[in-house]
């Protein structure tokens, strides 16, 4: 490799350097498994897993994954603090980043399954509310990847900060979106609301009571309360399928699993990890 070569690699932002311009092998794991999603997915498109409606399926798919990926990076501060893991906190911009990817090929996809007609696009987004919804989330997620980069940071100084909080209605949005799309099913959309409750529960919490594991281990319960409440809300008020038995299926767990489980199931792990950090920290007993 030429000098000027070896001068100009290491400026590039490769998302699997560190600071030193060395590979990390926790920022390269991380890498892989934002990149994971789109692999599958183009397995699936191309065994024809996807067929007979190939784009409408990718669609919502990679819708999905940019749910996922942002509820992921809104969870990289919680973690932070409840497994006193400093390490992860340089990943947060790379799994944000992800999510505004897989909001782009969303986008890209609509616009395939509408066959390229951007003025029916156009037309469809400014009418039909549940797009008008997931225009407004994206648009702002795009500002937000934007001023993602340390120049950015530097430049705006406090501003920085109070632009990205706006992170938390923009995936509140794009939540909202993620309901009206699915009508009738909203069983990931309950859950990814549900994870979202529990990361903004945690976030209302006193900064030093976020490490310590019994105001953690309330907030699962809590979270779980309202989870359920917001998918009883759901089907009662925007469908006419008999909300009190899917209420009722909430407390049934011999059932298959319901988001308000796996909510509660999320939280509590949480509240291991920071009972396990606390134990950890302590050392062995004397």
């Amino acid at each position: 490799m030429s000098a000027t070569a070896r001068r100009i690699l290491p400026t590039i932002p490769w998302p699997w350097l560190g600071r030193g311009g060395r590979v990390s092998g926790l920022r390269l794991g991380c890498f892989a498994l934002c990149c994971a999603p789109g692999v599958w997915m183009l397995w699936l498109w191309f065994s024809g897993a996807f067929e007979p409606e190939v784009a409408k399926a990718a669609l919502h798919e990679t819708g999905k994954w940019a749910v996922r990926a942002l509820l992921l990076a809104l969870a990289v501060t919680p973690l932070r603090w409840t497994a006193a893991w400093p390490q992860v906190v340089p990943l947060r911009r790379m799994v944000g980043l992800t999510g505004l990817v897989y909001a782009v090929v969303h986008l890209f996809l609509y616009a395939v399954e509408q066959n390229w007609k951007l003025g029916t696009v156009a037309w469809e987004i400014l009418v039909r509310f549940y797009l008008t919804i997931g225009m407004v989330s994206f648009i702002g997620l795009v500002v937000l990847g934007w001023t993602s980069t340390d120049g950015a940071v530097r430049r705006m100084g406090r501003g920085w900060k109070k632009l990205h909080r706006w992170v938390y209605p923009l995936t509140a949005l794009a939540l909202f979106h993620h309901f009206l799309q699915g009508k009738v099913d909203v069983t990931e959309a309950t859950l990814s609301a549900g994870l979202f409750v529990w990361l903004m529960f945690w976030r209302l919490l006193p900064a030093e009571r976020r490490a310590q594991p019994w105001p953690i281990l309330a907030l699962a319960p809590a979270a779980a309360v309202v989870t359920a409440g917001l998918e009883y809300a759901w089907y009662a008020l925007a469908t006419r399928l008999p909300a009190d038995r899917i209420a009722a299926a909430n407390l049934d767990w011999e059932m298959v699993p319901r988001p308000v489980h796996w909510v509660l199931v999320a939280g509590l792990v949480m509240a291991l990890i920071t009972f396990w950090r606390q134990r950890a920290l302590a050392g062995p007993p004397r």
